[in-house]
């Protein structure tokens, strides 16, 4: 049936002829989709103008009169039940005349059942109602000419658009505000299993909301994508008009199944991905469209000040660095002007974490910019991958809105592609409220919370991370999870055991909450079948926090305080059954020919002596590397590999890590022992070993490291005073909220020094701080061994008292106090 057909039979008998085809329409007509409800727009559009052009025929002399479709009428998009958004509009000459045309109109409409918002008004009227009604001002703004006076509709139209222009900057807040409001009562349409596909936040509401912001001309919205997704949004309640018969726009359990028929979809889940993956792409849109109606708005504020100050010259938006190749700029995370993302492949996750460290947005001409010129990275990942993935998922709620930044560009699928088969994936259990990878995404937030209870945070994070991957696959998702994560954690540059660990995590990610919760705990056999299954101490503790993550992550019906109660108390008798001998101080390796040269040549010189080298691949990250059609660009440094040999005296650790923060070395791992000379020579040298990171720029010159550390070591240089300076320069930033600091005491993991754990968030100058607190507490360093594992610094030193032996209990407690109450100031 064509639409050709369609106005013959609406032509054919007024009122039944319209219904008629109508009937024809929706059940035999035209293809669904777009070209239905243009059909269905342009049949009503013809009898409407029949009714009127009729009506006004019956009164003689009526001038000034048309009638005008706004809404979504206006814009054409009429589905099977949408109301008839209509405006009788007059030049108020002959009132009478006007209520009987009205008359005329309106009651064809009701007899045929057809639900009908209407208004007759004035030109002035209706700009006097839209002033105060943001509703009828948006409705306006789609207005459209159906019959009578062009001239009239044309007038109003003008002076609608000319008034919400001018209007923008007070009327933009009230609809953002309007959106957030309705955002809150009827919840995320991406998330729910029976959403609203208009009232929901990034349902056709919102859709609208973004044309209004375009049709001021203060921003606009970004256009991928968009179109699209309001068709597929139009499209699914077109199919729930048909499927329930009734004007609705919640899409309910029982109908999905019946509406993804409709659409000639599998089935309701498929229907529902469809669902999310659109409101995904509105919500996006929104968030990146208020930002910047945000900052004009601001911007407006601020200019006519601004242009005082600088004497009518053009204000320069100032640019904070944040990290290699990344700037803060106006409120967002823009790339620096130096970056080259088509030769730097880290630069995408860089960008992200310091987005999110910084709690700022990625600003959306970085992200695209990125993935446009977005390189595989080589297999496995280099360490700084790695290191950037953990840090962004380590930063709590910020991680969420940085994450669907690089989901909305295709980014989080060019570096995890087994992502793709949870992308949008609903999940039907009234337990979970969030999608597959949403939840993945919370539960790396809540694990974030957790990083001070575990000694390896990272394994924490990638595990919440890829424990629910599986359920894109066939089958129990933890077995199939289980081969997808060896196979991601080897990807990304985790060595072997780190690997079982990671997989050992994700197939019992539910084993300590079935357990507790359904077999008897007083049963050896119950116990002893987790250890089996958990292996070691660090591994159950992962999987303790681990476990926590998840059932908070997903729901408030998955974790309760007895939950907890009944994990907590089987935990503890597994560890239990794990618990062994206390692990001794780690054996130092022998010197190398390279160590022992420069502790001689420390010894002989009395001052310090350095190496340093910068690492720009390893030879498995070279060996791997994919072919390219292009030659190869010039290997960008990831890290110094710097060796420091020093005679043993006060103050060593603080006046090396207080240089290298001077110099924006950031320190990834390191360790301190002192190293005894050679029979017959007295006295001992200090020999540190670490991997440092520069931030930005370009690495420092080993000279000018052992000058300044010759400074600091002879209290010439005030490291101190240096980074308050620095930082006093630089505005405070939100950022994250991290976990407290926890500095914990091992007494029994060492026979000849007490070890004292930290566990804190990284940060410039935070090992010079911690060196400085020890020397402080008159005691000395025998060895550390310190790692930052994305965001988190796990520091352990082994501390003796100025005699070389343990401390005793309250005096190791005392200390450990102590370096809490530095790291909370």
């Amino acid at each position: 049936m064509t639409s050709t057909d369609v106005r013959k039979d609406a032509e054919d008998s007024g009122p039944s002829g319209y219904a008629a085809a109508r009937l024809r329409l929706l059940t035999e007509g035209v293809r669904s989709g777009p070209p239905r409800r243009a059909a269905l727009a342009e049949l009503t559009d013809e009898w409407l103008t029949g009714l009127f052009t009729a009506a006004a025929e019956g009164l003689p002399g009526l001038r000034g009169v048309s009638l005008v479709a706004v809404g979504g009428y206006g814009r054409g998009e009429l589905s099977p039940r949408s109301d008839l958004d209509l405006l009788l509009l007059h030049d108020g000459s002959d009132s009478a005349a006007v209520a009987a045309l009205a008359d005329r109109l309106w009651y064809p409409v009701w007899d045929l059942g057809l639900a009908l918002d209407h208004s007759v008004r004035t030109q002035s009227e209706a700009r006097k109602v839209s002033g105060e009604d943001l509703k009828v001002q948006l409705g306006l703004l789609d207005a459209r000419h159906l019959a009578g006076d062009l001239g009239l509709t044309a007038g109003l139209r003008t002076s609608v658009l000319a008034d919400w222009r001018n209007q923008a900057p007070k009327r933009l807040p009230e609809l953002q505000e309007l959106c957030a409001e309705r955002a809150e009562r009827q919840g995320e349409l991406q998330y729910l299993l029976e959403p609203d596909l208009k009232e929901a936040r990034g349902g056709l509401r919102d859709a609208t909301a973004l044309r209004a912001v375009a049709a001021s001309w203060l921003a606009d919205a970004p256009r991928e994508g968009l179109t699209e997704a309001r068709r597929r949004l139009l499209d699914v309640r077109d199919a729930l008009h048909l499927a329930t018969g009734r004007a609705t726009d919640r899409l309910a359990l029982q109908e999905q199944d019946q509406v993804a028929a409709e659409l000639g979809l599998l089935d309701a889940d498929t229907l529902l991905r469809q669902v999310y993956e659109a409101a995904r792409v509105v919500s996006y849109a929104s968030d990146v469209t208020w930002r910047e109606v945000g900052r004009v708005l601001r911007s407006r504020a601020v200019r006519p000040r601004l242009r005082a100050m600088l004497g009518g010259g053009k204000p320069v938006a100032e640019r904070s660095p944040l990290a290699e190749g990344v700037v803060e700029q106006d409120g967002e995370v823009v790339l620096a002007r130096a970056a080259r993302p088509d030769r730097d492949p880290v630069l995408p996750l860089r960008a992200a974490a310091a987005a999110a460290q910084a709690g700022l947005p990625l600003s959306l001409h970085a992200v695209r910019r990125m993935a446009a010129a977005a390189r595989p990275l080589p297999t496995p990942w280099p360490a700084e991958a790695r290191e950037q993935l953990v840090t962004l998922l380590g930063s709590g709620s910020p991680t969420i809105e940085v994450w669907e930044a690089l989901e909305a560009e295709g980014l989080i699928t060019h570096f995890l592609p087994d992502w793709e088969r949870v992308r949008c994936r609903p999940q039907r259990n009234a337990v979970h409220i969030w999608t597959v990878d949403r939840h993945l995404i919370e539960t790396a937030v809540r694990a974030s919370e957790f990083t001070r209870r575990v000694s390896r945070p990272d394994l924490l994070l990638v595990s919440a991370l890829l424990h629910d991957i599986g359920k894109g696959w066939p089958g129990d998702h933890s077995v199939a999870g289980e081969i997808i994560a060896k196979d991601v954690a080897a990807r990304i540059g985790f060595d072997r055991a780190d690997v079982a660990v990671l997989a050992t995590l994700v197939r019992h990610h539910l084993l300590l909450v079935d357990t507790a919760t359904r077999r008897d705990l007083e049963d050896p056999a119950t116990v002893r079948s987790v250890a089996d299954a958990v292996g070691t101490q660090s591994t159950l503790e992962l999987l303790h926090a681990l476990t926590e993550s998840d059932a908070l992550a997903t729901g408030p019906a998955a974790w309760s305080t007895w939950r907890g109660s009944l994990v907590a108390d089987l935990v503890k008798r597994v560890a239990a059954v794990l618990a062994g001998d206390a692990p001794e101080e780690p054996e130092a390796a022998a010197p190398t020919a390279e160590q022992e040269r420069l502790a001689i040549e420390a010894f002989r010189t009395g001052g310090p002596v350095l190496s340093l080298r910068a690492q720009t691949e390893s030879p498995a990250d070279a060996a791997t590397e994919e072919p390219s059609a292009s030659p190869p660009a010039e290997p960008e440094p990831l890290g110094v590999e710097l060796l420091i040999a020093v005679p043993d005296q006060p103050g060593v650790l603080p006046a090396v890590a207080g240089v290298l923060a001077m110099h924006r070395l950031t320190v990834r791992t390191a360790e301190l022992r002192a190293l005894d000379l050679p029979d017959g020579v007295e006295g001992a040298v200090l020999l540190l070993d670490w991997r440092v990171a520069a931030e930005y720029g370009s690495l420092p010159q080993a000279a000018r490291l052992r000058a300044d550390l010759v400074r600091a070591l002879d209290g010439s240089l005030d490291i101190a005073g240096r980074l308050a300076e620095r930082d006093a320069a630089y505005p405070r930033r939100r950022g994250v909220v991290a976990p407290a600091a926890r500095v914990t005491v091992h007494p029994a993991a060492s026979r000849l020094a007490t070890v004292i754990e930290v566990r804190a968030q990284d940060a410039p100058g935070l090992l010079h701080r911690l060196g400085r607190a020890l020397e402080d507490a008159g005691v000395r360093v025998r060895s550390m061994h310190v790692s930052t594992l994305g965001s988190n610094a796990v520091d352990a030193f082994y501390v003796t008292n100025r005699k070389g032996a343990p401390l005793p209990g309250d005096e190791a407690s005392s200390v450990a106090r102590k370096l809490e109450e530095m790291l909370r100031a």
